[in-house]
């Protein structure tokens, strides 16, 4: 494993100075490689940002790949826990690593601040005063699909999802908010990119409408899919299958598709305007959901930092609850278990110009919370 090891400093330092040592080390365990790697890449390039703007030098990041494979991620963990001595971990895109990872960090006294994953038994019995999840709870965008579904009054929905924990929270989320019946409800593999049998059965069932969660390389083939086997039924999903890289590997075939989200681009507050423009600006792309939540986190640990070190445990955890930040997405806080109280909006996929890219049409769920935080007891 080759680590990628930055100073959160934007200027050149003098050939004849020496780097102090960082006070805070932040250890960024994400995918750069393989299937899901764009959702890594995004995740590492928002946090990073948001580091490089606060032009500070008292702060390093270390980041390394986990293949998408548990046992590495531990690997790691351990290396950024033992050798590195990081006092911060965060990065994880992907709930299985998560669960592989975090409990036994938090456990060892370490903060864990999750870009990404997010699974419901982090939330609920499981939560840890050293665990704050930034973007949402698993269930979230997928329960806002399902509130969607329900106002466009779809009766009869196909389900699917990996299998795996957020592919599990995803339809959990999903049928807690959704009236109708269910058409069909199915696991796919973890990775899977042959959907054949899988369309064929949502054919058969009699579904006015399909629901899935398929994130990275695992949606673009379903979608692309879909599209060529001829069924015409209204498709509704999560940010995760719809975000601004798997949308220019789909094209066409995504175009008009509702999706929930509780960001976007076109969200109309400072904080947002400011990071969309600055990181087009320095990478050259739209940035997507997995960038937003990165660039939050990174101003969230610094906020709290601002206000205490994080070797004072109770004033740093006390700083991070504030989230005393300006989020990309305006209004933003932590529930009881530390996990986030957000708006979450419902997008169409749009073409604009060659772009395809999403437009917020409506909101879902207003300052919504998650269905476990009153299992959480801290």
């Amino acid at each position: 494993m080759k680590a990628i090891k930055t100073l959160a400093l934007a200027t050149a330092v003098s050939a004849l100075a020496v780097a102090a040592q960082a006070e805070t080390k932040i250890g960024m365990i994400t995918t750069l490689s393989g299937g899901g790697a764009s959702l890594g890449v995004d995740t590492r390039d928002g946090f990073m940002l948001a580091m490089e703007n606060a032009g500070r030098d008292d702060v390093e990041v270390v980041i390394e790949d986990d293949q998408r494979k548990p046992a590495t991620a531990v690997q790691i963990a351990d290396q950024m826990i033992q050798s590195e001595k990081v006092d911060i971990l965060t990065g994880i895109v992907w709930s299985n690593l998560a669960m592989a990872v975090v409990p036994s960090a938090t456990g060892q006294g370490l903060f864990y601040l999750s870009t990404n994953a997010a699974p419901a038994q982090l939330a609920g019995k499981g939560c840890n005063p050293n665990y704050f999840s930034v973007s949402y709870q698993n269930d979230n965008l997928h329960e806002a699909a399902g509130a969607y579904a329900t106002s466009a009054d779809f009766k009869k929905t196909f389900i699917m999802a990996p299998n795996y924990p957020a592919g599990k929270d995803s339809l959990n989320g999903f049928k807690r908010f959704y009236k109708g019946e269910l058409a069909g409800e199915i696991y796919t593999k973890l990775g899977q990119t042959d959907y054949a049998a899988e369309l064929a059965q949502v054919r058969a069932s009699g579904a006015d409408s399909v629901f899935f969660f398929l994130p990275g390389g695992m949606g673009i083939s379903f979608l692309k899919q879909y599209a060529a086997s001829g069924i015409d039924l209204p498709v509704v999903g999560p940010a995760f299958s719809f975000d601004q890289g798997i949308l220019q590997a789909v094209g066409d075939a995504a175009l008009g598709v509702k999706n929930t989200s509780q960001w976007n681009k076109d969200l109309d507050n400072a904080a947002n305007a400011e990071f969309v423009s600055g990181f087009q600006e320095k990478y050259g792309r739209l940035p997507s959901l997995y960038a937003a939540q990165g660039y939050d986190t990174a101003n969230l640990i610094l906020s709290a930092l601002d206000k205490a070190e994080v070797s004072d445990k109770d004033a740093f955890r006390a700083a991070l609850k504030e989230a005393d930040f300006a989020s990309v997405r305006g209004k933003f806080s932590f529930g009881p278990n530390q996990h986030p109280i957000q708006d979450i909006y419902v997008r169409e996929v749009i073409k604009e110009g060659d772009i395809f890219t999403n437009k917020i049409i409506g909101t879902s769920l207003t300052d919504h919370s998650d269905a476990y935080a009153a299992e959480c007891k801290m």
